[in-house]
């Protein structure tokens, strides 16, 4: 869950750039586009704030991406949980052959591409995540690097959309 959510693009444009920054990188996982995004305010609105994020992202080094990976959790698992897979079942409202489906295939694209799969998985079920790894599994190394960059910009526009909430924030901010 995001600690800053609602906060309005005006309230975003305002906030020292420290705090900013750590808003930011909630999003995203990366110091340096957190900092860089909170250093091109203002942003005159949503989609102008969007637009500089992908373009921050798709010029990250290919180490900076993998830091962002690394941030991010197995398929199946949320951040920092220790549940087993039958609670994590349970949780997800899964089927435990198709977790144990997501956590083999995961192992095969983490061996083939070395680096963890990610999908802004939004709308798709466990059997579309599972299919799409599997048909991923079949992209060169390049092609899924780009692949990866796209999923991470869709994820990033989602989580920059719930920070900023609806145009002029909510009042609580």
């Amino acid at each position: 869950m995001l600690l800053h959510q609602g906060i309005g693009l005006d309230a975003y444009n305002k906030m020292p750039l420290q705090r900013a920054v750590h808003a930011v990188y909630e999003c995203c996982y990366s110091v340096s586009l957190a900092a860089d995004l909170a250093r091109g305010r203002p942003y005159a609105n949503h989609d102008q704030l969007f637009r500089r994020a992908d373009a921050l992202l798709f010029a990250l080094g290919e180490d900076s991406i993998d830091s962002i990976l690394q941030a991010y959790p197995d398929i199946g698992r949320r951040p920092g949980s220790e549940k087993s897979r039958a609670e994590q079942c349970a949780v997800f409202d899964e089927r435990p052959e198709m977790m144990a489906a997501l956590e083999g295939a995961a192992a095969r694209y983490l061996e083939h591409f070395g680096f963890g799969f990610v999908m802004f998985v939004n709308g798709y079920s466990a059997d579309d995540v599972l299919a799409a790894m599997t048909d991923r599994l079949h992209n060169d190394r390049d092609t899924e690097r780009k692949i990866v960059r796209n999923e991470l910009a869709k994820i990033n526009r989602t989580r920059l959309d719930r920070m900023l909430g609806p145009e002029g924030g909510y009042d609580n901010w």
